[in-house]
């Protein structure tokens, strides 16, 4: 029974990729576009995370360069949880740091196995990214 899915590892990898870096670039849509709301953030974290979340996002949901920019969103990631989140306590639970987490190591792992399939990287020959 758990060997059903193995067949579809590069299917729900791919979907793993392409949703968490849809869902990232949304962050930066609402730092640095104030749509489809105002994300309420410093200008230092619009300005340094912002783009980051944008353009890597969109990047890492398409798969292209996807090692190098799901590497930036990780480390920006680490950096942001440290800097905003861990001041209100260490665990992620007690801060709301939870997603950023998450997204931090999404991305190490993604930026570790690549683009795979349904990706520009993939079309290009690189599949790695």
């Amino acid at each position: 029974m758990a060997t059903f899915m193995q067949r579809f590892g590069g299917q729900t990898y791919a979907l793993m990729r392409i949703v968490s870096g849809f869902l990232f670039l949304w962050h930066g849509m609402s730092k640095l576009l104030d749509f489809p709301k105002p994300s309420g953030a410093p200008e230092w974290v619009v300005y340094g995370a912002g783009p980051i979340e944008l353009v890597g996002g969109a990047l890492i949901m398409i798969g292209l360069f996807t090692r190098p920019a799901a590497f930036l969103a990780s480390g920006m990631a680490a950096v942001g949880y440290f800097v905003v989140h861990a001041k209100q306590g260490f665990l992620p639970i007690m801060n709301g740091g939870e997603t950023i987490v998450l997204y931090c190591f999404v991305f190490f792992y993604i930026s570790a196995h690549g683009a795979g399939i349904w990706s520009i990287d993939g079309l290009r020959g690189k599949p790695g990214g």
